[in-house]
C-alpha cells in the first residue's frame, strides 16, 4: 500500500507558483521585445514606407544666373531634397558659389575636406577659412594650407534656362558616387 494520496486528473492541469511567475515572465519579455522591435522595424522600413526613392539625385535651383556676378564668390542656401519631418531649420543647406566666366561655376560644399566645420570666404585674400584647424583653400577650392588633405568638394551643376541648379540630395564627400564620377586631382600647394 502506498502512502502517496492519488489525484485525480492529471499533474498538468496544476498550475504551481513557479511555472505561473514563468509564463508571466516569458510574457512580460515578449512585451518588451516587441516595443523594441517596433521603432527599429520602423526605422528600417521608413525610406520604402515615405517613397522618397531617389530624393538624393534630385536638382535643386538655386536662382538665376544673373544672381551672380561673374568674378564673385556669394554664399547662397538651397532646401535639401532628402528631409525628414523633424529636420526643421537643418534642411536649409548652404553652398558657395563662384561664378567664373560665362555658364563656368564652381559651386562648393560649405564644409571642409578636413572634418566638415564650415568655411569663410575672404574676398580681400581670395581665400576660403576653415576655423576649426586652420585649412585653407584658394578661390578654385584647392587645397592651399593646413590639414585638409583636398580641395573643396564641389557640387555638379547645371543651366537651364537662365536657373543654376545642383544636384544636392547627397552631400559630396569622398565616398559619395558623385565624387567618383566628377572628381578631379586638384594640385596641392
Amino acid at each position: 500500500m502506498s502512502s502517496q494520496p492519488t489525484v485525480s486528473g492529471s499533474n498538468d492541469a496544476i498550475l504551481t507558483r513557479r511555472s505561473f511567475f514563468m509564463k508571466l515572465g516569458i510574457l512580460f519579455n515578449g512585451i518588451v521585445a516587441a516595443a523594441l522591435a517596433v521603432p527599429v522595424v520602423g526605422f528600417l522600413l521608413s525610406s520604402v514606407m515615405r517613397g522618397r526613392g531617389n530624393g538624393y539625385l534630385s536638382w535643386v535651383s538655386l536662382g538665376p544666373v544673373s544672381q551672380f556676378p561673374e568674378g564673385e564668390t556669394r554664399l547662397t542656401t538651397f532646401r535639401n531634397p532628402n528631409v525628414m519631418p523633424t529636420d526643421g531649420k537643418t534642411v536649409d543647406t548652404a553652398c558657395w558659389v563662384r561664378h567664373m566666366a560665362g555658364d563656368q561655376f564652381h559651386i562648393f560644399a560649405i564644409n571642409c575636406a578636413h572634418l566638415g566645420c564650415p568655411v569663410r570666404w575672404f574676398p580681400q585674400s581670395g581665400l576660403f577659412m576653415c576655423p576649426c584647424h586652420g585649412g585653407v583653400y584658394y578661390r578654385d577650392g584647392a587645397r592651399a594650407s593646413g590639414p585638409p588633405e583636398r580641395g573643396l568638394f564641389e557640387y555638379p551643376y547645371k543651366i537651364d534656362n537662365g536657373l543654376i541648379s545642383i544636384q544636392a540630395g547627397e552631400l559630396p564627400t569622398p565616398g559619395a558616387a558623385t565624387a567618383a564620377l566628377t572628381e578631379e586631382k586638384r594640385p596641392c600647394a
